[in-house]
This record gives structure tokens, C-alpha cells and sequence, in this order.
């Protein structure tokens, strides 16, 4: 699989589902990192349309309990890769998506300036399937060949004490050989 970004930030050839919460990047911000996250709703359960809601805006606060707690967020993030490895975009990398809240990547504060998102369809408590690390190694390919990307990094490691994702389960060593091609560091 490739995956190739196009000049205006969009991924070629995958579904795209524009959520209304991103925004301009500051001016000469130069997108070098890659922020990788886990996300299911309902929390623990994969498959359902709940994710691409949340990012839209039209998430049912009555469908379920927890949804009542989090419809009011604003949030989104570039990209989203399901358990079948399915690959879905949500913002162009050439804007801000809302990804990654309070966060602070080498001593630089506000990472969503500077950085793209990518959701995983996955919880702390399971891990994550062969055709997602599949697509994130293409997609982490195809986001070197547009942007100056230097490093990839957890949620939980730009935001620490307040995320955990991509959680234990997420194997890192499964990315080795696309981090080493790529010249990309995990620090």
C-alpha cells in the first residue's frame, strides 16, 4: 500500500469526511511531527460511526451514556484508521486539526500547530490489528514525502499525566523499519 499526500494536504485516493473543527496553521509553521492517538466510542467498542460523528459535530448525546458527557467537544484529527485498516481523513495536513489539546513536544508548546493527528480505532486495554500498523506505516511514508517530519510520538508522550493512548498494546517495535527509512526519531 502507498499512500501519497496531495499539495493542498489531502491523502489521494481515501474517503474524506471534512470535520468543521480545524483551522489555519500559524504562518511559517513547519509541520515536523506525527502525534499517533487510540480512540473508540463507545469506549472499548470499534466499528460504529461514533468517531466520525465526534470529529463532525453530530454525535447523539442520547445514543449512549458517555456520549452524553463528551458531544459538547470541539475536536478532530487528520486522519483515522479503523480496525480493517480503512483510512478515513478528516482534515487536510495543511491545516490545524484538534487533536492533541495542552501538549508540549521538545519545548514547544500548542503540538496541533505543528503536528498531524492520527487516530487509531483502539483502547488502552486491546491491541491494535496487522492491517492498521499496515496503513499507519504507509500513511507515515506518504506524510514524510509532503512535510519535514521529523519525529513520531504518543499522545500520552506530548501530553503526559493527562493521556494514555496510544496505550500499552500499541507496539511501537512494529514501526521500526518505516521510522528507520524514513529517518524519523521516537524522542
Amino acid at each position: 500500500m502507498k499512500v501519497d499526500i496531495d499539495p493542498s494536504g489531502w491523502a489521494i485516493g481515501v474517503r474524506r469526511i471534512e470535520s468543521p473543527n480545524q483551522d489555519e496553521r500559524p504562518d511559517d509553521c513547519a509541520v515536523d511531527l506525527v502525534v499517533v492517538h487510540a480512540i473508540s466510542l463507545p469506549p472499548d467498542q470499534f466499528g460504529g460511526a461514533g468517531v466520525m460523528q465526534l470529529f463532525c459535530n453530530a454525535l447523539d448525546p442520547d445514543e449512549h451514556p458517555y456520549y452524553a458527557e463528551i458531544a459538547h467537544l470541539r475536536v478532530s484529527a487528520h486522519f483515522l484508521v479503523r480496525r480493517d485498516g480503512e483510512l478515513l481523513q478528516f482534515v487536510p495536513t495543511t491545516r490545524r486539526a484538534w487533536h492533541a489539546g495542552q501538549s508540549c513536544w521538545r519545548g514547544r508548546s500548542r503540538c496541533n500547530d505543528f503536528s498531524v493527528g492520527i487516530e487509531l480505532e483502539g483502547c488502552d486495554s486491546q491491541g491494535f490489528e496487522e492491517a492498521q500498523y499496515r496503513v499507519l506505516s504507509a500513511l507515515l511514508a506518504g506524510l514524510v514525502r509532503r512535510h519535514p517530519i521529523v519525529s513520531v510520538q504518543g499522545h500520552s508522550e506530548i501530553a503526559p499525566g493527562r493521556k494514555t493512548d496510544p496505550g500499552p498494546m500499541f507496539e511501537w517495535q512494529r514501526l521500526e523499519t518505516v521510522l528507520r527509512e524514513c529517518g524519523l526519531a521516537r524522542a
